[in-house]
């Protein structure tokens, strides 16, 4: 048989030397390279645990030493042992503390009588596993809990049917002005304009039974204070606790709006300016032109002095035309773009 090559690190917590030899042999047989610490009661284990001088990966505990027994040892050890699983060893007459010993904080517990080599490795295989699975899965929690709470963006974490604010994160607090425990208190339609309330329901039915994840809408929120606010939201569905929930990102787009329809009122203040371009300002223009073409269509001759004065005009008007044709034409190019 093959044994593991991995390096292990074990204390065992026995007053029975006999056992404690047993559990060896039995450890040896799967695991090449064991390095194993006998502790033969409570205050050797603790100084062992407390020391840390290398990392132990498990104990095996004995519920019957010398120094201290039972629950008390259990949940002393627990304390000590942070982050190393704890297997308790128990007779056939303390089984029924065996199971009772998990809520107190040990991994796993064996019964003495039934210990064989496999018994052992796979309880030792399957604690560190475990162990390790838990610290990754809380890493993970923890990562999430940062990318939510540290987001920007406000998030709102709602219930599928009820529509309940189930969660929120900080800028959720910041950008309406309520606290958590207020928006825990609150739905969808707290946060909706009277107006918008047909329109959120509609939406959130349309959105649950459609099965893009593209998902977005431009609608209106309301603060605490009464502030109107446009955003953009971008749903998600998610579970909470085994039950549908719903995720919304919003993006408040309240300024660009405000932006765009200042834009749009600068643009049709230049669509008048190009109407009185076009027609008020080149009325009278004309008028100069056509005045300026009868004087030159006079029968009488027009001295030197009085032509050059009429050709002065005639440039000027010219140039006038253009700059007014110009203008025009910008005004008319902005009106299309807009």
């Amino acid at each position: 048989m093959k044994k593991d090559e991995n390096p292990y690190h074990i204390l065992v917590v026995e007053d029975n030397l006999g056992d404690y030899v047993l559990l060896e042999e039995y450890l040896s047989e799967y695991l090449l390279n064991l390095d194993i610490i006998h502790a033969e009661n409570y205050q050797t284990a603790s100084k062992i645990l407390a020391e840390k001088e290398q990392a132990i990966d498990l104990v095996f505990l004995d519920l019957s030493l010398p120094d201290k027994s039972g629950e008390e040892l259990v949940v002393d050890i627990t304390k000590i042992a942070i982050g190393v699983p704890i297997v308790v060893l128990t007779g056939f007459s303390d089984l029924e503390f065996g199971s009772r010993s998990l809520a107190l904080g040990a991994s796993d517990y064996l019964v003495k009588d039934d210990l064989s080599p496999a018994v052992l490795y796979k309880s030792l295989i399957y604690n560190i596993q475990r162990l390790n699975f838990i610290a990754e899965l809380k890493e993970s929690k923890r990562k999430y809990s940062d990318l939510f709470q540290l987001n920007p963006s406000p998030i709102i974490v709602y219930d599928q049917k009820s529509l309940k604010i189930i969660d929120v994160n900080e800028a959720a607090s910041s950008k309406y002005g309520y606290s958590r425990e207020e928006f825990l208190e609150m739905d969808l339609l707290d946060i909706r304009p009277k107006s918008e309330e047909r329109v959120l329901l509609d939406s959130v039915k349309d959105f649950w039974v459609m099965n893009s994840n593209n998902y977005q809408r431009v609608t209106k929120h309301l603060k605490k204070n009464g502030e109107i606010l446009d955003v953009e939201i971008s749903p998600a569905k998610v579970k909470i606790n085994n039950k549908d929930a719903g995720l919304v990102l919003i993006n408040d787009i309240t300024e660009k709006l405000r932006y765009v329809r200042k834009i749009e009122e600068q643009n049709e203040t230049f669509r008048e300016i190009a109407w009185i371009q076009s027609h008020v300002v080149r009325a009278p223009l004309a008028r100069m032109m056509g005045l300026v073409n009868l004087i030159e269509s006079q029968e009488e001759e027009l001295n030197e002095e009085l032509k050059e004065l009429v050709e002065y005009i005639k440039i000027s008007a010219r140039e006038l035309d253009g700059i007014i044709r110009d203008i025009s034409q910008k005004s008319e190019g902005i009106s299309k773009n807009s």
